[in-house]
Parts: structure tokens; C-alpha cells; sequence
């Protein structure tokens, strides 16, 4: 009798511990509520975008999502979180270019490698910037302000959202490839900055479409042109940069979805295909578009490659901007 229990016991730890078994675990993720980190604060876009994405997986999945706001350091805090969790689905980065790729390029000590220390879900949306400039500045196309500037270099200034901040390095690459001397001004956030845009108090500026769209609509500030590939629906008579004469300049903030390094391909499979779902849904379409978001839904590897691509663009233009900080 003892030699048959001893024989059932070890059919059933082999059986526990066959691959087929450790398959059926992963086919019943997720088991729990899943945190998602959203390395800002409440309310603003990056929290808006996981919020919206999170409630649709969470239904699809069968599980809530519950997306708690760790904000600090640009972001860096709430990213090395989600990098020393457990690879196991159940805490996930709501990350960003400012994460992934200026935090990187920009501080030499980072806790945490944005490529190593992560498993990329999906780039879910990708958000323009528009370059816009105070009506009283004589240039109503890109041509014609670069014409003006090189006429008189280091007249003109550019408001930013701060040093090292996507706005500081979306001037400092327009200043790059066209070859025209203009000062950085940095300003405490993108409202301040459109502020002193407005009044006059600087020339130019790269802004986020959804922070300055009502601004071009009032005509407080007149747009040149569009930071990425074609034009978009929300200013179809707004040429692309490409369009107005600087070929290859594109500029734009980005939403993705990550894992902990090593967490399993089943798990980032499922969490990848129930994202994709997630943005493709019609209402969540339309609120990413009042949002000026432009919807992705890419693949894991297609994040991973964004993420090298991007690093390798913007390294350059961070170190010679002179914003790395030890």
C-alpha cells in the first residue's frame, strides 16, 4: 500500500512539474488585481491614457487594474518600481519617452536600464508636437523662420518646459538641423512657457498638440508646423515639418506598456494582444483622438525596437545640449 501511495505521489509531482503544467498556470494569468504604474501624477496625460487602456484590459482580462501614481524625478522613481518587481504580470509601467529614452540619455546614474531591466508590451499611442510662434514674429512658414533667424542669430528664443525636457529637446534638434543659433528659455512646465509665448515674451515654441491646440484655434499663436510624419485631422492646413522644409525632423511623446525583465512570453503575449484590443475599441479611439493622440497598438518587438531607435536619436542631441547630470 505504501509503495503505491509513494508511486501516485511522484506521478503527481512530475506532473506538477511537466511543462504542460507550468503552461496551465500561465493560461490562468492573472489570478489578481494587476497594478499599473503611472510614474506621474494624477491627471495628466500619461495618467489619462493608462486609465482609459486599463479599464478595457482589466474587463477583458477578468481582473482590475488598478493604476497607481508614483511620480517623481521625471518620471524615474515610478519606472525603477515596476524594474525591481517581480517578473510575474502583476505590476506593469505605464512608460513614456521621458522613461525610456531622455531619463536615459540624460543622467548618467539611473536606477534602472530602460532596456535591460524591462520586457516591452506595446507602444500604444504616440502624441505630435506642433512648432508655433507668436503672431508679431514675421514668419508664416518654417522656411521663412529659419531664414530669419540665421539673418540674425541668437535674436530669437524658444520657450521650453524646462532643461532637458522633450520641448527643450525638440528646439535644440530644430536649432541642430537647420543650423540657426537660437536661445533656450526654460520656463517651470509647459504653462508657464505658453504664457510667456503669448505675451510676447519669446518667440517660438514646441508644444504638445493637446496643450496648445486651443491656443491656435484662438489665434493667441500661429502654428508652422506639425512634428511628425503627416498631417494631422485635428490642423489638416498645418504642413508637416518634412513638408515646410526641414526633411527628416520629427518630434513626438509616446505611451507604452512594460513588464519586468524576464517576465514570461505567455503573459506579455496575452497582456500585448488585450492592449491592442484595448486602443482599437471605437470609444477608445475617438477619446485618444480629442486627446490628439495618434493610436499604435505595435507589437513587443516593434516597442523594442522604437525604444533603440529613439535612444540613438536622442542621445546625441541630450549630450550636446549639455543636460546630463551625474
Amino acid at each position: 500500500m505504501n509503495f503505491v501511495r509513494l508511486v501516485v505521489a511522484t506521478l503527481g509531482l512530475a506532473c506538477a512539474l511537466s511543462p504542460s503544467a507550468t503552461v496551465g498556470a500561465q493560461d490562468r494569468y492573472p489570478s489578481k488585481p494587476i497594478h499599473l504604474v503611472v510614474p506621474f501624477a494624477a491627471g495628466g496625460a500619461t495618467d489619462i491614457v493608462a486609465r482609459l487602456v486599463a479599464a478595457k484590459m482589466g474587463n477583458a482580462l477578468g481582473q482590475q487594474i488598478v493604476v497607481d501614481n508614483h511620480g517623481g524625478s521625471r518620471g524615474s522613481i515610478g519606472a525603477d518600481i515596476v524594474a525591481k518587481s517581480l517578473p510575474d504580470g502583476y505590476t506593469l509601467l505605464s512608460g513614456t519617452s521621458t522613461t525610456h529614452v531622455i531619463n536615459p540619455a540624460r543622467y548618467k546614474r539611473l536606477p534602472y536600464d530602460s532596456v535591460r531591466d524591462f520586457e516591452p508590451i506595446s507602444l500604444l499611442v504616440m502624441v505630435p508636437s506642433v512648432l508655433v510662434v507668436h503672431p508679431d514674429v514675421d514668419a508664416r512658414t518654417v522656411k521663412q523662420l529659419i531664414a530669419l533667424a540665421r539673418a540674425n542669430p541668437g535674436k530669437y528664443g524658444y520657450a521650453s518646459s524646462g532643461d532637458g525636457t522633450s520641448l527643450h529637446l525638440a528646439g535644440a534638434l530644430f536649432a541642430r538641423m537647420a543650423d540657426v543659433d537660437i536661445q533656450h528659455i526654460p520656463f517651470r512646465g509647459s504653462g508657464a512657457a505658453l504664457t510667456e509665448l503669448i505675451s510676447g515674451q519669446v518667440s517660438m515654441m514646441f508644444d504638445l498638440l493637446p496643450s496648445v491646440l486651443p491656443n491656435i484655434k484662438s489665434g493667441s499663436v500661429r502654428p508652422l508646423a506639425v512634428t511628425v510624419k503627416q498631417r494631422l485631422q485635428t490642423l489638416p492646413d498645418v504642413p508637416t515639418m518634412s513638408e515646410a522644409g526641414l526633411p527628416g525632423y520629427e518630434t513626438y511623446t509616446w505611451n507604452a506598456l512594460f513588464a519586468p525583465a524576464k517576465t514570461p512570453k505567455a503573459i506579455i503575449d496575452r497582456l500585448n494582444a488585450e492592449s491592442v484590443k484595448a486602443v482599437k475599441l471605437p470609444e477608445i479611439r475617438q477619446k485618444l483622438a480629442e486627446l490628439s493622440a495618434d493610436v499604435v497598438g505595435s507589437t513587443p518587438e516593434e516597442l523594442a525596437a522604437h525604444v533603440k531607435a529613439e535612444l540613438a536619436k536622442w542621445t546625441p542631441v541630450v549630450k550636446a545640449t549639455g543636460a546630463m547630470i551625474d
